[in-house]
């Protein structure tokens, strides 16, 4: 709530603010991006290299870089802090705010920063902002004793307010995408955040130098060929696409047109598709409603359209989701059945090995292991015991546990979220084999006619 308040109330005050979010969530960086007015970029110390951390931050990097964290700042998977939000803050050299929830407390505060300033002293905290105040006699008690026993400054106090809050499900926030609301809620936050927190003061304890811009090697031995269209979900049932990953697919030289799998009776004229993450399961009525844009999906699926599918996308093109006591009906591409659970199937990062059969070859490095994300709480069940994939988990669940990347015609559909970062580069091959499959079709058509 505090990183949108501000991207939002520095955005209003004429400020270029770049967004950042760190880890592999989708749903904040969709808050962020609209709030901020700007395309959040993901910064993962797990799944990227240092060098492309860095770069990313610098080329993408405006007069205001908000970079949040995820959990807390010491807090991580690794025991000594490799890939916690301090790490980041120490290899981009940025200073840090800490945002305390300091809802009962008082004189425990000043242990509390005095502990997080001694754990690192390369960390720089450079101010504090008090979040879920009981009021202006609570918030009073804090100021003084910040000041008494610690050196950092008080740059905002937040009262709680039951306003400010955005709702939540099972994945965390509810996307903006979903969020009928979340323009005039973008808004308020932003405008609580302005009165509450000083802006200038913000602005002036976490000035410092742009990073240069390091060279970024290149990560595709692909070459760009002939300009090709991905149709591209974009809905309130799909939305989780990384800022860079769409970035790849155009400077591959793909062009990027969207469709609403809600509301468009038919396809845009295109190559191939993408149909990203999200949430089908709670527009499902919507989708089954649909009817004549998914048989159309199926047929063009069917025929040997290239398409790839990710986790929502998976689920959108099976017979049917299982979701609180009903089945719906969806596209029928895959011949299997999607089932909800109280709990995640798979959550967290995953290892994947790539498979021979998989449908974009690497042509440098083929058994190079691919690290990725995962979280759903849905299964895909009762698929055909001949059913081909395209990776081997290595670690995390995939469809069964031991396989993900369902091969089917010339679609790839996985629950694994992958990101075109490192040797895994997948949006330049994607564009190369949907030119390939172009190619294919152009010199079967040519034989044909010429044999009549």
């Amino acid at each position: 709530m505090v990183s949108i308040g501000l991207c939002a109330a520095l955005a209003a005050r004429g400020h270029v603010v770049q967004p950042f979010k760190k880890g592999p969530d989708y749903i904040d960086p969709m808050w962020l991006s609209q709030a901020a007015g700007h395309a959040c970029f993901n910064l993962d110390l797990y799944l990227m290299e240092n060098d492309d951390i860095v770069a990313t931050f610098a080329q993408h990097s405006a007069e205001v870089n908000l970079v949040e964290g995820n959990k807390g700042l010491y807090d991580g998977l690794a025991l000594d802090g490799t890939n916690s939000n301090a790490a980041l803050a120490k290899l981009l050299d940025l200073p840090v705010i800490l945002v305390i929830d300091a809802r009962g407390m008082t004189r425990g505060i000043a242990p509390l920063i005095l502990g997080y300033q001694a754990f690192d002293r390369d960390i720089n905290i450079a101010g504090v902002i008090l979040n879920n105040l009981g009021g202006s006699r609570h918030e009073a008690k804090l100021r003084a004793v910040i000041e008494h026993y610690t050196d950092l400054p008080v740059i905002g106090a937040i009262q709680h307010d039951e306003r400010l809050s955005i709702v939540e499900r099972h994945l965390g926030l509810m996307p903006s995408n979903e969020s009928h609301v979340a323009t005039s809620k973008i808004k308020q936050i932003g405008e609580a955040i302005a009165e509450q927190v000083d802006l200038d003061k913000l602005l002036a304890v976490t000035q410092k130098e742009p990073l240069k811009v390091p060279h970024k090697a290149e990560v595709s031995p692909l070459p760009c060929g002939e300009k090709i269209r991905i149709g591209i979900a974009r809905d309130r049932a799909f939305g989780f696409y990384y800022a860079d990953d769409l970035e790849a697919l155009q400077a591959a030289g793909a062009e990027l047109v969207p469709f609403d799998t809600l509301r468009d009776a038919q396809l845009p004229p295109v190559d191939a598709l993408f149909i990203g993450g999200g949430f089908p399961e709670t527009c499902a009525t919507e989708l089954e409603a649909n009817a004549t844009l998914r048989n159309e999906i199926k047929q063009t699926i069917e025929a040997g359209m290239p398409a790839y599918a990710e986790c929502g996308g998976l689920m959108y093109l099976s017979r049917g989701i299982e979701y609180q006591g009903r089945t719906y009906q969806m596209v029928g591409a895959i011949p299997g059945d999607v089932k909800m659970h109280a709990k995640p199937i798979g959550r967290g990062y995953v290892h994947l090995a790539e498979g021979e059969a998989h449908p974009w070859p690497r042509p440098d490095v083929p058994a190079k292991q691919v690290k990725a994300h995962e979280f759903h709480y849905s299964s895909l069940e009762n698929l055909p015991s001949d059913s081909h994939f395209a990776y081997y988990v290595e670690r995390g669940y995939g469809i069964d546990g031991k396989r993900d990347g369902l091969i089917l015609h010339n679609l790839l559909a996985s629950y694994t979220h992958l990101r075109t970062i490192g040797s895994c580069y997948w949006a330049t091959r994607f564009v190369a084999f949907i030119r390939r499959c172009k190619e294919q079709q152009n010199k079967s058509a040519f034989t044909i006619g010429k044999s009549l």
